[in-house]
């Protein structure tokens, strides 16, 4: 197994190679050459525990790792830290099949990724020889700042700088981040949206002349974001985990398809869907679900990508982005791996913020891909009714992808039983998820999770318990044009 750019002009790499780059040199994602396919029958695999069946799915993209160091890299990242016993549990409500992806350390999916993620990290630095300390950047809308901050907390040899957008996360997740007391960690929001914090992390890792300074001082660049490979990968495992759950519950005959419904901002949940398809999953859709920010529902159902709109904040701010990193990777499989296409395409959309695709990946698209969008009303009248009707608590970007998958299966009159994403904990999105089932917010956030709790008693995850007590350590807030600068002060260029 090798990974190659998107773009083409980079040189292959090991799995640890790219997982260490995190981009490639000519800006494009790394992508595996082959899919490998699941091995065996649904029964064999629906018996798994989660690890073990991590350990299927991964090992084939991991040629480089022993099964013994997978194993312990899977075995440290799946431990104690999460609340439900199975890792993901599969729970039926209203109709559809709730992957629920939130019961880690900091009570969103992320933490699927970012637990093992670090793991593999530190792996590859060694088998690699890499002697500089690698400094992980990411750009977050909200979760993947806090479980990348909990999963590189302290991790030998890396620091790990994040930006999230100033006033534009949900307060638990800003003090989530703010109290971060790794040693290693540096936060801090900017004065600006998402995308500009990560239009401007692509273009400090693709840096050439930092890049060199830091290659003096000791120092080399990764990502923890999705654009990096060992991000996505861990992500495919619990959509083949979901799946099976569904067979060993009798709810499904193993072979038969299923519809899958992912809530998506910056596209690389559900591309680690569409990556179990190509092992071998049995998928009959994959649902795109968006909010107000509906930039990927308008591409799917026209094929022409469009970022010149206004911007929203809305009250699931996890998915407000407008420039999708991993849609690159879905246009290079379906463009046939036509890397001079992609790269046109990415010049189109870093020059005039719009491209339309050609005939093959459009007729892509209309195979595979389905998208709608909810509008804030309809993501609070969503959560209340499904809590009312079914007693099924569900946070603001789960209930995105509820009410799309539900207006898709009116509209279309498809029954294909339904995996839906959820995504973070309701908790997290305390005052919204309150005022949506009737019982108004609190004094203040953390008093909204108690009255929540009072009201529904919902589990509250373990890394949300206290976080008012925390001390604030990171108060800075930035400029994006400054980002550049404070990271090179950082390390001392």
């Amino acid at each position: 197994m090798k990974y190659k750019s998107t773009r083409g002009l980079a040189p292959e790499m090991n799995v640890c190679s790219a997982i260490i780059k995190g981009i490639a040199a000519d800006r494009g994602l790394y992508v595996p050459d082959h899919f490998p396919q699941l091995s065996g029958y649904w029964d064999r695999l629906s018996q798994m525990t989660y690890k073990e069946l991590a350990q299927e799915v991964l090992a084939p993209y991991l040629p480089e790792f022993s099964a013994e160091e997978l194993k312990a890299c899977i075995d440290g990242a799946y431990d104690g830290k999460y609340s439900a016993e199975e890792i993901v549990p599969v729970v039926k409500a209203g109709g559809a099949w709730f992957l629920e992806l939130y019961h880690g350390p900091t009570a969103a999916f992320k933490d699927m990724a970012l637990q093992l993620m670090p793991r593999l990290l530190t792996a590859s630095i060694k088998k690699e020889q890499e002697e500089k300390t690698v400094v992980i950047l990411v750009s977050t809308s909200g979760d993947t700042g806090t479980a990348a901050l909990k999963g590189f907390e302290n991790v030998p040899g890396t620091q790990i700088v994040v930006f999230f957008p100033d006033g534009a996360v949900s307060p638990v997740q800003e003090a989530q981040m703010r109290t971060a007391d790794g040693a290693n960690a540096h936060v801090f929001s900017i004065l600006g949206n998402f995308d500009d914090a990560q239009t401007t992390q692509k273009q400090i890792l693709s840096d050439t002349e930092l890049l060199k300074e830091m290659e003096a001082k000791g120092f080399t660049f990764s990502a923890a974001n999705s654009m990096n490979i060992g991000r996505l990968l861990p992500q495919i495992v619990y959509y083949v985990w979901g799946y099976a759950q569904l067979v060993t519950k009798g709810d499904i005959k193993a072979g038969d398809p299923v519809n899958i419904c992912v809530p998506s901002g910056n596209f690389g949940n559900i591309l680690s869907a569409y990556y179990a398809m190509r092992m071998g999953l049995p998928v009959k859709r994959f649902i795109c679900a968006s909010n107000k920010n509906k930039v990927l529902t308008d591409f799917i159902n026209t094929g022409t990508y469009d970022v010149n709109r206004e911007f929203y904040v809305t009250n699931s701010p996890s998915m407000d982005i407008l420039v999708s990193s991993n849609l690159e990777r879905l246009l290079f499989h379906l463009a046939g791996e036509d890397a001079a296409e992609i790269r046109s395409l990415m010049d189109q959309l870093a020059s005039g913020g719009k491209y339309t695709v050609g005939e093959q990946v459009k007729k892509g698209l209309d195979e595979w891909f389905s998208a709608g969008f909810a509008t804030e009303e309809e993501i609070t009248d969503t959560i209340g009714k499904l809590y009312n009707d079914h007693g099924y608590l569900m946070d603001t970007h789960t209930a995105v992808g509820y009410k799309v998958w539900k207006d898709y299966a009116e509209r279309t009159g498809d029954d294909t039983p339904a995996l839906i994403a959820s995504t973070a904990s309701p908790y997290k999105f305390a005052k919204d998820v309150a005022e949506s089932i009737g019982i108004g917010q609190g004094a203040d956030p953390f008093d909204t999770i108690d009255r929540l709790f009072a009201a529904t008693g919902a589990h509250v995850p373990e890394g949300l318990k206290g976080l008012k007590q925390r001390k604030i350590i990171h108060k800075e807030s930035i400029r994006k044009e400054d980002m550049k600068a404070r990271v090179a002060a950082l390390l001392g260029l």
